[in-house]
């Protein structure tokens, strides 16, 4: 059996791959890890429990809310609200669990079950692996040891979470966004409510789209993964921008004023020298996966911002910043991490500090996302190949090598094998499209003649 635990949770189908009897055992499983680990040591232990509005969601909420309870954990039960937001409640209230059900920004019949540690962070890999191990012996029969009486936890509704959340929004932003007309893409999901509410309580006057979630349209043709709607309604309200996130409101996406797509690596440039202005980018330095265009590179490189670059996954961009205390970090994808004021990637609040950044500066985002130039990117699957000999192939490395020397130093190449699948990915980059495609269409004949 593969691991169950992804790099964001346990996620599949709801109620075929995630069953509302997995959920149970996991929620039961991870509240005796915890124990074990001494978490809950000297006080009754509570958990932070949340969701988006897929339909599979509600089911699996009980399941998870009496799998904690049957543990003897104290549940409060914050309903329909992003990930961000149920980090943020985690560690705010000294809960000692905080728990997300959401897959995301995948299609509504999937759902996922997220954990997050005392402060909202998450979950360590040793204690994921723990969890699974021991929901596999739970599962085939070892019994547990199961409260009574008064030893059961308690569940309540915590509604306050909504304004909670939202007053943190507001007290980090900088500036007010008076004057600003905003479309925001809530994608029929989590920040359906939040986001319209801090965005308006901030000052700007919003049209809203996918505000209106039924449990089957999450992501659904909107959201950061289809700016197609967001892109009309800018320009159909004339309005300065538009922000789109994704069904639990962990990304942010931009739209200019004329329409054109502003990716998370344009928003972090954006927000990179915003920070730095402030005096709160510490060592000068942001992190950003290896597939950062490259242009961001270049950018950062003329502005005097030192860059990191990790493995592909927020995971690790979050890591590399917990481990060093840089302030900022993200991916192209639409992940931005402000770790000072979140601990996870946080859509709603990435929104926020853009639209400020424009308020402060009275300059179209259009204009300030121009401190970077996209790049032309290409990427290549290539897929029933041998991925594990990407790295060690002469025949592969020398075909990147020429690759290299043709697009010097307004290029570069990027092989990366699939975490999941027998496929490899060829990214190149270049300052010509024609010459992107065709680099990568000779390393892709490359990869499939070396590794086929």
């Amino acid at each position: 059996m593969g691991r169950l635990f992804g790099t964001d949770g346990v996620r599949g189908v709801a109620n075929a791959d995630l069953t509302a009897e997995m959920a149970l055992g996991l929620s039961v499983a991870a509240a005796h890890v915890l124990a074990e680990a001494g978490t809950f040591e000297g006080h009754r232990p509570t958990a932070v429990v949340g969701r988006d509005p897929r339909a599979s969601g509600e089911f699996l909420e009980a399941a998870v809310v009496a799998g904690l309870a049957s543990a003897g954990v104290d549940v409060l039960q914050v309903g329909v609200l992003p990930t961000p937001a149920v980090a943020y409640l985690t560690g705010a209230l000294g809960a000692d669990l905080g728990v997300m059900l959401s897959a995301s920004h995948n299609a509504m019949p999937d759902n996922g079950v997220k954990f997050f540690a005392r402060g909202g962070h998450k979950l360590a890999d040793e204690l994921e692996d723990r969890i699974e191990a021991v929901y596999e012996s739970h599962r085939h029969g070892e019994p547990w040891e199961r409260p009574t009486g008064a030893g059961v936890g308690r569940v309540r509704p915590y509604d306050e979470g909504f304004e909670q959340y939202v007053g943190h929004l507001l007290n980090v932003l900088p500036n007010r966004l008076d004057g600003l007309k905003i479309v925001l893409d809530e994608a029929h999901g989590a920040a359906s409510g939040v986001s319209p509410e801090a965005f308006s309580r901030a000052g700007a006057e919003i049209v809203t789209i996918g505000t209106e979630p039924d449990g089957l349209n999450i992501n659904d043709g909107c959201g950061s993964t289809h700016l197609d709607k967001l892109k009309a309604a800018v320009l159909g309200h004339g309005a300065d921008f538009g922000i789109a996130h994704d069904g639990d409101a962990d990304r942010c996406l931009a739209v200019d004023h004329t329409g054109e797509e502003v990716d998370g690596d344009q928003i972090l440039s954006v927000l990179a020298l915003a920070l730095r202005e402030r005096d709160e980018l510490r060592a000068g330095t942001v992190v950003a996966t290896v597939m950062s265009n490259l242009g961001f590179k270049l950018a950062m490189e003329q502005a005097g911002i030192r860059l990191v670059q990790t493995a592909v996954g927020d995971r690790y961009v979050l890591e590399e910043m917990k481990e060093h205390d840089y302030a900022l970090g993200g991916e192209q994808s639409g992940h931005v991490i402000i770790l000072d004021h979140a601990t996870t990637g946080d859509g709603t609040l990435t929104g926020l500090l853009l639209a400020a950044r424009v308020a402060e500066t009275g300059r179209s985002l259009r204009e300030l996302a121009s401190v970077m130039e996209r790049l032309p990117q290409v990427l290549v699957n290539v897929p029933d190949v041998d991925r594990s000999r990407v790295r060690t192939s002469a025949d592969l490395a020398a075909a990147v090598a020429e690759a290299e020397r043709e697009l010097g130093e307004t290029g570069r190449v990027l092989l990366r094998p699939s975490g999941t699948e027998p496929l490899v990915r060829v990214m190149v980059e270049a300052a010509d499209i024609d010459q992107a495609r065709s680099v990568a269409g000779r390393l892709a004949d490359a990869v499939k003649s070396a590794l086929g």
